[in-house]
């Protein structure tokens, strides 16, 4: 039996993704802790994500961790985990997704379509904000910080008419409830690796990596590998008004992408192909040549 640490972030839903690891963990024979600690990412809450370093300040902490051997192994959701991770670390572990999708949460109205016009509707993330205004350019959208409780409290405190969620963490705390509209990847394409969760270690770590095999969801790490190859193409932020989202028929993987000009409102850049995907090198290709296609229609 071997003994390992996981570092995780305590929000709530960190804390629930860590413990389910742990959990899984142990149904193969091994005995797991957890480490909670705090990030930056969590810390500050005045200013946008874009404006203070991107989403990965809310691992850098946990990769302190995995260095200074407090840890043995990062559980992130994955859309917040930069496209290049530093010298000595990897992703040993993609497990398999929960819903991609993105949600509409609001106290008053059941869907986007029933907002009235001004409505103030909140996000954290530029990708959704220039989404919504392809969508409903007449809506006032303003950033919510803070874990997914901290935004809920703020929609329910009056702050705003709605907010919009990743479907994922909503339904693994048992909020589905408040779900009032799952949008349609069609017409609000997820982030890349959007309700996917990402286990990260030491290179070094061979034997946390064999430990996490049992975990691995080939499928999903193909789709998020292709999605991530976007993000990584076009520049590799995280914060970038950038979607990905990859899907499986059959052998042929199809990835789709978007991009938008958050100082254009409703100008999207749109981009899709499809090809036999069947290890990770390929998937990354798929993703770097819809990036090309991007650019070529004036992403950037």
């Amino acid at each position: 039996m071997s003994q390992f640490t996981i570092a995780t972030r305590e929000s709530r839903l960190a804390l629930w993704q860590a413990e389910h690891v742990r959990a899984l963990l142990a149904q193969h024979g091994h005995a797991v802790s957890l480490l909670g600690m705090s990030t930056k990412g969590d810390q500050i809450l005045d200013r946008t994500l874009s404006k203070v370093g991107g989403k990965g300040l809310f691992v850098k902490e946990l990769e302190v961790a995995l260095e200074e051997g407090r840890a043995d192994l990062a559980v992130h959701s994955l859309k917040d985990v930069p496209m290049e991770l530093p010298a000595g670390f990897v992703l040993a572990c993609v497990m398999e997704r929960e819903d991609p999708r993105d949600a509409l949460v609001s106290n008053r109205f059941e869907r986007l379509s029933d907002l009235p016009q001004g409505a103030l509707v909140g996000t954290s993330s530029l990708r959704r904000l220039v989404l919504l205004r392809a969508l409903r350019p007449d809506l006032k959208i303003e950033p919510v910080r803070g874990n997914l409780d901290t935004r809920l409290r703020k929609l329910d405190d009056g702050q705003f008419d709605a907010i919009v969620l990743a479907a994922a963490g909503l339904k693994r705390l048992g909020l589905g409830s408040r779900i009032r509209q799952l949008f349609d990847p069609a017409e609000m394409l997820p982030a890349a690796g959007q309700g996917a969760l990402g286990i990260e270690v030491r290179t070094q770590r061979a034997d946390v990596a064999a430990a996490l095999a049992p975990l691995v969801h080939q499928t999903t790490w193909l789709c998020v590998a292709a999605e991530r190859a976007v993000s990584r193409a076009m520049g590799g932020s995280c914060s970038m008004p950038l979607a990905a989202y990859a899907t499986f028929d059959g052998e042929y993987l199809q990835l789709s992408a978007a991009w938008g000009d958050p100082d254009q409102p409703g100008a999207l850049v749109r981009a899709r192909s499809a090809d036999v995907v069947a290890d990770l090198g390929q998937a990354a290709a798929l993703g770097e040549a819809v990036a090309a296609r991007l650019r070529a229609g004036g992403a950037r």
